[in-house]
Order: C-alpha cells, then sequence, then structure tokens
C-alpha cells in the first residue's frame, strides 16, 4: 500500500481540478477519465494531438467528463489542472522523450487519482501501471493501440526480434478490458495476436484549424526562397526511421526540378539534398496548418503505419496525398483523393509524385478536403469513445448502486 499523506504526493493531491459545472450537456453521468502515455513529449507527434483534440473536445462539448493526463516530466508532480507528471529519464537524442522505469511510481500516481476508466496509449511501464492499477481500484481499463511494438522491432533490431516483441505486445492487449484499434490495418494485428475484446475508431482531424483558407503559397515559396514554378511536397512528423524519410529525399532526387520536398520536423540539422527544404519543429498548430495548405501535395512514406494522422491533416489543409496503399495510410487515400504509389521504394514514390502532378490537382485538392469534412471529424470519434467509457463504467458498477 501507500501512503496518500506522504509529502511527494501531496501537490497532487493539492492541484486536482475542482468539480464539474452542474450546467453540462444530456450526454449521461459524468465520470473521471485518465489518460496515460510515454508517448507525450515537447515534439510529440500524432499521439499527443489526439490526446489534445480529445481535451479540448471534452471541454466543450462534455463538460461533465473530469479528463487528467498522466505522462513522462522531469518530476513526479501536478504540472496544472489536469496534467501530472511522473518523473521519467529522458531518453538521449529523443527529441524530449523520456523512458518510465518505475512500474510502481506510475501505478501509485494513477490510483492516487482514483479514475473511474483508464486509457493506455502504449504497453510499456504506463500501460501496465494502468493495467495494475484498473485491477486495484476495480475500474476499467482501455488500451488505445497507437504503435505496432513488433514491427519497429524488425525495423530498428532486425527480423530476430519481432517474435519476441509480438509476444510481449500480443500478452499485453489481451489483458486490457478493451482495446481500441484505429485502422482495420492494426485491428487485423491485434486480431493476429489473440485479442477479442476490440473495436476500430479512426482518429479525426480539426478540419477548422487545417483549413485550405490558411494557404498562401506565393509567401511560403518566397521565404524558401523557391520559384513560383515550384512542385512542393511536404512531409511533417518525426525524424523517426519508420517514417522512411531517406526514400522520400531520393524519390526527390530522382525527379529533379521542379519538385521539392518540404521537410516540418523530420531533420533540420541534417544535410539532404538541393532538393529538400528542412524546417525545425513547428510547436504552434496554427502556423503548422498554413504551412501544410501553403504546399502544393503530401508525401507520406511509411507502409507500415497505424493511421497516419499527418495525412488527414494535410487533406483537411486541401492537398492531395502521395503514400502507400498499404498500412493505416491505404484506408484514407485512393485515387480519388491523391496518388496511392505501387511500393515505398524511391522509384515507387517518384512514379507516384509524377502520376500526381499529371492530373487535375486543384480537383484533387477539394476532394481531400471533402473527405476530411464528411468522413473524419473529432465529433465522431470522441463520441464513441465516451459512449465506450460509460459502457465499460456502467459494466463495473454493481447492480446495488444503479439501483
Amino acid at each position: 500500500m501507500f501512503d496518500v499523506t506522504a509529502p511527494r504526493y501531496a501537490n497532487l493531491i493539492r492541484l486536482e481540478p475542482e468539480p464539474a459545472p452542474a450546467a453540462v450537456e444530456p450526454h449521461g453521468a459524468g465520470f473521471h477519465l485518465i489518460d496515460t502515455t510515454m508517448m507525450y513529449a515537447p515534439q510529440s507527434g500524432g499521439v499527443k494531438r489526439y490526446l489534445m483534440a480529445k481535451r479540448a473536445w471534452l471541454a466543450r462539448r462534455r463538460a461533465d467528463v473530469r479528463h487528467t493526463l498522466v505522462v513522462p516530466g522531469a518530476r513526479t508532480r501536478a504540472e496544472s489542472e489536469g496534467l501530472v507528471t511522473v518523473a521519467a529519464t529522458r531518453l538521449p537524442f529523443g527529441n524530449g522523450y523520456r523512458m518510465p522505469a518505475s512500474l510502481t511510481k506510475w501505478e501509485t500516481v494513477l490510483r492516487l487519482l482514483e479514475p473511474d476508466v483508464i486509457e493506455a496509449g502504449d504497453v510499456f511501464v504506463p500501460g501496465h501501471a494502468a493495467l495494475y492499477a484498473g485491477e486495484a481500484l476495480g475500474v476499467p481499463v482501455v488500451g488505445f493501440c497507437h504503435t505496432d511494438a513488433a514491427a519497429l522491432a524488425a525495423l530498428h533490431f532486425g527480423e530476430w526480434a519481432e517474435a519476441p516483441a509480438f509476444s510481449f505486445w500480443a500478452q499485453a492487449y489481451q489483458r486490457f478490458d478493451h482495446v481500441v484499434a484505429p485502422s482495420r490495418h492494426m485491428a487485423a494485428r491485434l486480431a493476429d495476436a489473440g485479442v477479442q475484446r476490440m473495436s476500430i475508431q479512426q482518429l479525426g482531424v480539426d478540419t477548422d484549424l487545417f483549413n485550405p483558407a490558411r494557404g498562401d503559397r506565393a509567401r511560403l515559396l518566397r521565404k524558401l526562397g523557391l520559384p513560383a514554378e515550384t512542385r512542393l511536397l511536404v512531409f511533417a512528423g518525426r525524424p523517426a526511421r519508420e517514417k522512411n524519410i531517406d526514400s522520400m529525399v531520393a524519390a526527390v532526387e530522382r525527379l529533379g526540378a521542379p519538385y521539392k520536398l518540404l521537410l516540418v520536423g523530420a531533420g533540420k540539422d541534417v544535410s539532404w539534398s538541393p532538393g529538400v527544404v528542412s524546417l525545425d519543429f513547428e510547436r504552434d498548430p496554427v502556423r503548422l496548418a498554413a504551412l501544410l495548405a501553403s504546399c502544393d501535395a503530401a508525401l507520406h512514406a511509411n507502409e507500415n503505419e497505424i493511421f497516419g494522422l499527418f495525412v488527414l491533416e494535410a487533406m483537411a489543409a486541401g492537398l492531395p496525398v502521395v503514400g502507400s496503399h498499404r498500412g493505416g495510410v491505404g484506408e484514407l487515400i485512393d485515387a480519388s483523393v491523391g496518388q496511392p504509389a505501387r511500393n515505398v521504394e524511391p522509384a515507387g514514390l517518384a512514379e507516384a509524385i509524377e502520376a500526381l502532378f499529371a492530373r487535375d490537382l486543384p480537383a484533387l485538392s477539394a476532394a481531400a478536403r471533402r473527405r476530411a469534412e464528411t468522413r473524419h471529424g473529432w465529433d465522431a470519434t470522441f463520441e464513441a469513445l465516451t459512449r465506450l467509457y460509460s459502457d465499460l463504467i456502467a459494466a463495473r458498477t454493481p447492480l446495488a448502486l444503479t439501483a
């Protein structure tokens, strides 16, 4: 057991948010939701954007739901209302990511916060701590599968690492009360892992933020020192190996002028070819949205992408997309909104890029925007997830308390 009066936990208790206001939309009984993950850092990608979008949506639409993020930080403390950090070591060359090490510490924090439901965004220390805390508190734990650990292990360490990583990953997800997959691709992988309590819930995009109206192509080209006839492709994301940035760069090199590739956050300090322009990670979502909307097309080269939130943001900004026909990206794009590539090798990407620019680009841009608006708003995502949380909580509630 742990002592909730211990001095090191005092600030966690003192900074807990006030009870939710009484005037809320009639969505049902409120609850306390904790989201916990190690995939949260100053330069985080899709997972952090998903969590921030959920936080904003809950504040706007479900004021009866108290939402707390438990993520790695320099110290264990309540950083602000609804944000708690657990001390974790910063990874060298990790773009600010931290590696949680103490399962006991993480579980203790989760238990102190007394959630009604926990969503874990990984199966490492935070995910296992969520499972133990959920068991101790008698509350449901949802696993949102944001990464394919086995595929990443094979990519970074070799094929020998895939089988043990898959076994670890499978056993962990089988323990959750429910698992959410963001794509059919990921759901199939989870089914292969023996996960049965599962549903598919695609992520969404803020179509007001990512909007073609924010674009100013001429201004961006002047800023980058590029001529007006430039065909500007863009990729925004982490400089991670699985993003296959080298292949994107090589594809643009094969094509030559007037093609240019703009990399945002994916290798500012790397010396690329003259066909590549690198910008630092963009923390301001409004400036990122304006950057995307000022380009001609988006490029994505990870054929094992779980979902591809950048692809949705690009489409919402009015960009057709060149990307893999496989994985999560292959479920988002087709010939009506972009150009699926036959493979993500440089030759395959170059061929798809040329094919895209030979078509009616304005019509493709308009179609990409329509698809983002009609199929991928955040409302559907978070309404489905809050229903799931409520159903899981109700299933755990004793009949005597509901009478």
